[in-house]
């Protein structure tokens, strides 16, 4: 099942990403450790020596009649906001305004994840029915319409790719956005032709539902987080494992992971509460980020690069938490959810994050820094 689904209280069925069921069952030199933490360093963004700015709650948007399973904001800039929901909706708004601009209907289940090409001009749904829909976003309403006028259409849904045996619960396209990867309950990633909608590959790649997909900067390798307690990295061109950067049943399981944006890091998540960036050539933990509640779903967690090199992350106390990445500790806990947050997105040019609560909350939250 799902991020947001009602078969969620059943939990017995399936190992579900939010109730889990644990999986069954030479240091460095130096010199080498300082050069590991420039590239880490600069491997979110924006350089040092900026004082942290407090963020402060902007607006809260209600989009959706149930929880809310995924938050994003578009690139290169940023213009758009796109929400999924158990409620099997995907609400697009104006990331500036937050007028809704469309609101894409046609699965018949909750929708876990969604992801944007690299122009914003199609996004990318995974949902509890087993399938991935590629949805157009060309030509959508000015963002000077009110809500009442936005669409209610299924009709930008351009293809639906079906091949997955269950749940399919996490998506993302590579960076020239003519391959999509989807990851799914019955333990594989499908790797997908963005204009044919033919499935290229079939891998299998877990012994537990795959929690978590994301392409390198340069699309030559996807990481992919499982339940089963692993981590592995992937050749986007043959479908072989280069490595697994934590084995299976060794640990918690593993509920995200999400390369740096110079490549050369992951960020992983596991049910234990923790955070880490690994060194991608090796595998090691470089940093620990701690302090947010982290057992029971698979929350997602991102870098900032506009201000600052933080990590923010959703948590089941209800906050976001932003970390210092060099530092490790916590900068902020922004409050205001009344539920696990289960999802952030930080813009990719203003400092602003957006947020999105479960089903006691049902909310979007955009969160700023002021100047």
């Amino acid at each position: 099942m799902g991020r947001c689904t009602n078969r969620l209280l059943d939990f017995s069925l399936y190992f579900s990403p939010y109730f889990s069921l644990s999986p069954n069952s030479s240091k460095f030199d130096q010199s080498q450790k300082r050069r590991e933490m420039g590239d880490a360093s600069a491997g979110a963004g924006a350089g040092a020596g900026h004082p942290y700015r407090p963020y402060r709650l902007l607006r809260t948007v209600t989009a959706h009649s149930r929880a809310v399973s995924c938050v994003k904001f578009s690139p290169p800039d940023g213009r758009l906001l796109a929400s999924a929901s158990l409620d099997k909706t995907i609400a697009v708004l104006c990331s500036s305004t937050l007028a809704t601009l469309a609101t894409l209907r046609g699965h018949s289940e909750g929708i876990s994840d969604i992801a944007f090409s690299s122009d914003a001009s199609y996004l990318a749904s995974a949902s509890d029915d087993s399938t991935v829909r590629l949805w157009v976003l060309k030509n959508l309403p000015s963002s000077n319409s009110n809500s009442n006028s936005s669409e209610e259409l299924g009709d930008r849904c351009v293809r639906t790719l079906r091949g997955h045996t269950s749940y399919v619960f996490c998506v993302n396209f590579n960076a020239q956005s003519n391959l999509l990867v989807s990851g799914s309950f019955d333990c594989t990633i499908r790797m997908w032709d963005v204009v044919t909608g033919r499935s290229l590959r079939c891998i299998k790649a877990h012994d537990a539902p795959v929690t978590a997909l994301h392409f390198v900067r340069d699309a030559s390798m996807i990481v992919s987080a499982s339940h089963d307690g692993s981590c592995k990295v992937w050749d986007a061109t043959t479908g072989a494992c280069l490595k697994a950067l934590i084995e299976p049943g060794k640990g918690p399981a593993v509920s995200f992971a999400k390369f740096s944006p110079n490549g050369k890091f992951v960020l992983v998540a596991t049910l234990d509460d923790t955070l880490r960036l690994c060194n991608l050539a090796n595998g090691k933990s470089l940093k620990v980020y701690t302090g947010h509640v982290n057992r029971v779903y698979c929350i997602t967690s991102t870098f900032s690069v506009t201000n600052g090199k933080y990590i923010v992350s959703g948590s089941e106390d209800k906050c976001v938490y932003i970390w210092d990445l060099q530092g490790k500790n916590v900068l902020q806990k922004l409050e205001g959810h009344n539920d696990t947050v289960i999802s952030v997105s930080c813009h990719p040019t203003q400092n602003k994050i957006a947020s999105a609560g479960l089903d006691n909350d049902r909310t979007i939250k955009i969160w700023v820094q002021d100047a």
